[in-house]
C-alpha cells in the first residue's frame, strides 16, 4: 500500500526541531504589530491630545463634558497633585457657565473644548 507524498511529509519528524515554531512566532509577532499600529498607538496618540488640551484649558474656553453639558470656563480651582506639586491635573475643579447656570466639574470629565475665548458668541 503506497500513501500520497503529501502524506509522507506529514508524517516526517520536523527537521531542527524549532523550523515548526519559527513560522507560527512569526505570524503571532505580526499579529501583535498590526494590533500595536492600528489600535494601540493611535488611541496613545488620542489621549495624549486630549490631556494636552485639558492642561492647556484656560477661562473663556468653550466645553461639552462627559455628560453632554456645553458651557463657558469661568472659573479654574487647581489642587494639589498627589506628590504635592501645584499644576493641572485631573481633580481640578471647574466652574463653567451654561446658560444662567453655573456648574462645578472636575477638569477630567471635560470631553472636548470646542472653541476658544476669540470663539465665544454672545447671547
Amino acid at each position: 500500500m503506497t500513501l500520497p507524498f503529501a502524506a509522507l511529509l506529514a508524517m516526517a519528524p520536523a527537521q531542527g526541531g524549532q523550523s515548526s515554531l519559527i513560522p507560527f512566532m512569526v505570524q503571532l509577532a505580526l499579529i501583535v504589530a498590526i494590533f500595536y499600529f492600528l489600535l494601540i498607538r493611535p488611541q496613545q496618540k488620542q489621549r495624549r491630545q486630549h490631556e494636552q488640551a485639558l492642561a492647556s484649558l484656560k477661562k473663556g474656553d468653550e466645553v461639552v463634558t462627559a455628560g453632554g453639558v456645553v458651557g463657558e470656563v469661568v472659573h479654574i480651582k487647581e489642587s494639589l497633585k498627589p506628590d504635592g506639586t501645584n499644576g493641572p491635573s485631573a481633580e481640578d475643579r471647574i466652574t463653567i457657565k451654561s446658560g444662567e447656570t453655573r456648574l462645578i466639574v472636575e477638569r477630567g470629565r471635560i470631553a472636548r473644548i470646542i472653541a476658544g475665548a476669540a470663539g465665544t458668541t454672545g447671547g
